[in-house]
């Protein structure tokens, strides 16, 4: 894949019309309201679109007809929230090899009014060995994580509070962000507990909310009305769907999979990174997948969010939009920090602009560790 670092570029970008509570609105109408303004901020036209990538409910054959194009090329991959990220990866190969020539990566979701929406998901394996025996909703699964953390780590509830309030405070900065008032480690840990070790401000919010990513072909994208940002490495795996086939609890070995590979391709270490997007569904999320990615120790990530480092102001911004802690999250994120990375390396970030960001990291996983996808973003080849 080294081959292919720096050939595509992120031209367009954007979401849905509004985010939040939106019963008036379905999952298909969030959906194409992104793409129409993610293609539009690439300076391009819905005609233009011949690939179309995108996860959950709705096929991309769907997608297309409701655009009103015949793709050329479809990839329909889900393997949870980090679909989008790897999707990236995926339109990257499409685009190298002339199989398309605009991709549009999308999402639309209406997690919270529940629009449009089939309740049915594939519950083949856990439903059979895991429910049964008291396993529940996302917070139960990504809870047994959590807690085998503190036990082998001694990581703690104020440690864990700490991450939400830290990205609170990128949210305050971010004027499409659902919750913006400043928030403190005892305001986490005297909210409303939901199910050990997590109270509410530990969740992710559940909203109604689409986004898009459009790319082409590094020599097109120089035609397109923004900066390009260049997609400099890709990397993806998937290690289980059950948690109990999870061969380590605290540690993500798809995760650290996809990060090597995404790492290789682009030709970059840790220490190239000044900005830093990650998958936030449960506070204890970032801090495992800084961790795994081997930003750190195991049981050091912790640490990322003390003193101010990862705030505004901060050595390594951490999840500048607010992440799905504060900003939004409709049930599938990782769209949504692309969007962010896309928007921090173009410099459109107004009083939340990373000064001199020009390496970003986009990670996110699926299910409760079960799959992983790491982009690497870069403002320049």
């Amino acid at each position: 894949m080294k081959e292919l670092r720096n050939s595509v570029c992120i031209v367009g970008v954007d979401e849905s019309d509004e985010l939040g509570t939106l019963p008036h609105k379905s999952m298909l109408t969030l959906h194409l309201e992104a793409v129409r303004n993610a293609v539009r901020d690439a300076g391009l036209k819905i005609s233009d679109v011949d690939g179309i990538f995108t996860a959950g409910q709705h096929s991309p054959a769907t997608i297309g007809e409701a655009l009103g194009i015949t793709p050329q090329y479809v990839d329909g991959t889900t393997v949870g929230g980090c679909s989008f990220i790897i999707m990236v990866g995926h339109a990257l190969v499409a685009l190298h090899h002339g199989l398309c020539d605009v991709a549009v990566v999308c999402h639309g979701e209406s997690g919270r009014s529940g629009v449009g929406v089939t309740p049915r998901r594939d519950t083949a394996l856990p439903g059979q060995y895991e429910a049964p025996f008291g396993f529940g909703g996302a917070s139960t699964l990504f809870g047994m994580i959590t807690t085998r953390h503190m036990h082998e780590h001694g990581t703690t509830l104020e440690q864990w509070a700490q991450v939400a309030v830290s990205t609170r405070q990128w949210a305050a900065l971010n004027p499409k962000a659902k919750n913006r008032e400043p928030i403190t480690i005892a305001d986490v840990l005297n909210s409303r507990p939901i199910c050990y070790p997590f109270n509410v401000l530990n969740i992710c919010l559940v909203t109604d909310a689409g986004g898009a990513v459009v790319l082409t072909r590094a020599d097109r994208a120089k035609d397109c009305a923004k900066k390009p940002v260049y997609v400099r490495g890709a990397g993806e795996a998937t290690e289980h769907v059950s948690l109990t086939q999870m061969k380590n609890l605290t540690f993500s070995e798809a995760t650290r999979m996809s990060g090597t590979k995404a790492f290789t391709m682009a030709g970059v270490t840790h220490k190239d990174f000044n900005h830093l997007m990650f998958y936030d569904a449960f506070t204890s999320g970032p801090p495992i997948m800084l961790e795994s990615l081997g930003f750190c120790k195991p049981g050091e990530g912790v640490h990322f969010f003390d003193n101010g480092r990862s705030t505004p102001g901060g050595s390594l911004p951490i999840n500048t939009n607010g992440g799905g802690l504060s900003y939004t999250h409709s049930g599938m994120y990782g769209i949504f920090p692309i969007i962010e990375a896309a928007r921090q390396l173009r410099g459109e970030c107004g009083p939340r602009q990373v000064p001199k960001c020009t390496v970003s990291l986009v990670n996110g996983m699926g299910g409760m560790l079960s799959a992983a996808g790491t982009l690497v973003l870069s403002s320049e080849k």
